[in-house]
């Protein structure tokens, strides 16, 4: 494994000659319909760079989605998905067994809020361990209805579309969804029409009557919310609004279910952003962070609801595969040994305080609204200056600028206004601050 240098570098246009070429080829072969947020082609990636095949060197604020938390080619996860490799790649979990998916089911047993006896099933993506928990909460409970809230996002297959609040890009055309999935109000501070300090009281007195009066608790299986809200926009629920709802579901025998697939394992400054609250939810859907960049997820659970799905109820093909299943326990290594719980946490202060300085700067009425999240899970909400107006285009065109100059970021948000912010949380400071410098060097841009 061959290290990369820490340190931003741009050689030619961004794209270059090589990725332009390449992305000609992808034009002809690739279904349009999978898009791309900048069309640069990774050659290698570790740390907090991407190196592209033009030998660019662009510092990676993205982590491909939450994804490459320890890195995009963590020692661990290599040394123990290589010799997973050597010995089998396959053989099905549900064929013939093996221990590596057991040992990343006892460590989620170990790692996730609350000591009752927990149990889990792997799967490949956020969606599938969306779609499980659904399937899990309903043999429990003998019910149909899900409930969802405005901002969500849970996936893009059927079900998980449904559940989804956005309709652009992820559900135009796409219909009709699955029955039985229901949405209400969530606690967005910044939008709330009384004032943030009244959002978590009045958003969940609000979502509570819904629920009661539009479905009937009695009717709902399971309640599912992602703890800080990603593609709706990097959502910090207010406070008391997540455990205001985990107590109506555990009143009325609803399953609750935090969705952490975007902010679990680390990305918070906890193993899990539902432990901010002491929340501790009776399933819980992981993916993203969990396994180094190998395809994984998973639900977990109290061992009497997750034991509620009769035998080869749950499962799939490749669910829990062997290379995925070390690269897992090779992530959780490095986030035990690094403390990326702190490094997260310290990722937060430095880019906070950047960002309030950038914002105090800013002429005119700032155009940053709200600096939110949590560890490196950090965002800007974009506004038209004096206003709480989005503002997509100054989003765009801030990722566009950043882009040029060599800094892998993301935009999100059900209005398209957010900037966001995923670095690799064994990121060096220096790199993350040359980052924030060209941030800042963009708004001059505008």
């Amino acid at each position: 494994m061959t290290a990369i240098p820490q340190e931003r570098r741009v050689v030619t246009a961004i794209p270059g000659p090589k990725s332009v070429e390449l992305q000609a080829r992808r034009l002809a072969a690739v279904a349009a319909g999978v898009g791309s947020t900048l069309p640069v082609f990774t050659a290698r990636a570790g740390g907090g760079i991407i190196e592209d095949v033009d030998g660019n060197r662009l510092i990676d604020f993205g982590s491909g989605i939450a994804v490459t938390s320890v890195g995009a080619s963590a020692e661990a996860v290599v040394r123990r998905a290589t010799a997973q490799l050597a010995n089998f790649t396959h053989t099905c979990f549900m064929v013939t067994p093996y221990e590596g998916y057991v040992e990343v089911c006892e460590q989620l047993a170990e790692l996730t809020p609350g000591d009752h006896a927990k149990k889990s099933a792997l799967f490949n993506s956020g969606a599938e361990a969306v779609e499980n928990a659904v399937k899990i909460a309903r043999a429990h409970t003998k019910r149909t209805a899900v409930v969802v809230f405005d901002h969500g996002y849970h996936g893009r297959t059927n079900l998980t579309m449904g559940m989804t609040a956005k309709n652009m890009p992820y559900k135009q055309g796409f219909g009709p969804f699955a029955p039985e999935v229901y949405r209400v109000p969530v606690a967005y501070g910044y939008r709330w029409p009384t004032g943030a300090e009244n959002a978590g009281a009045e958003a969940s007195a609000q979502a509570i009557d819904e629920i009661t009066k539009q479905i009937g608790a009695e009717n709902v299986a399971a309640i599912i919310i992602e703890p800080v809200l990603g593609e709706g926009g990097f959502i910090e629920p207010a406070k008391g609004f997540l455990p205001a709802i985990a107590q109506f579901a555990k009143e009325n025998g609803i399953v609750f279910v935090a969705d952490e697939i975007q902010s679990g394992f680390c990305r918070t400054g906890q193993w899990f952003a539902c432990e901010d609250e002491g929340i501790v939810p009776d399933l819980i859907t992981t993916a993203k962070g969990i396994a180094g960049g190998l395809p994984l997820s998973a639900v977990t659970g109290r061992a009497e609801i997750m034991d509620a799905a009769h035998a080869g109820g749950l499962g799939g093909t490749y669910g829990g595969n062997p290379v995925a299943c070390a690269g897992a326990l090779g992530a959780i290594e490095t986030m035990r040994e690094l403390d990326l719980n702190g490094k997260a946490k310290r990722i937060e202060e430095v880019m906070k305080g950047r960002l309030a300085e950038m914002q105090a700067k800013l002429p005119n009425g700032s155009i940053i609204g709200d600096i939110r999240g949590r560890g490196a899970m950090i965002a800007i909400e974009l506004v038209k200056a004096g206003t709480k107006d989005p503002n997509p285009e100054a989003a765009g065109a801030l990722a566009k600028a950043c882009h040029a100059e060599g800094v892998m970021v993301l935009t999100c948000g059900t209005y398209g206004n957010v900037l966001r912010f995923l670095p690799p949380l064994v990121i060096g400071e220096d790199l993350l601050n040359e980052g924030l410098d060209v941030i800042e060097q963009a708004f001059g841009t505008l």
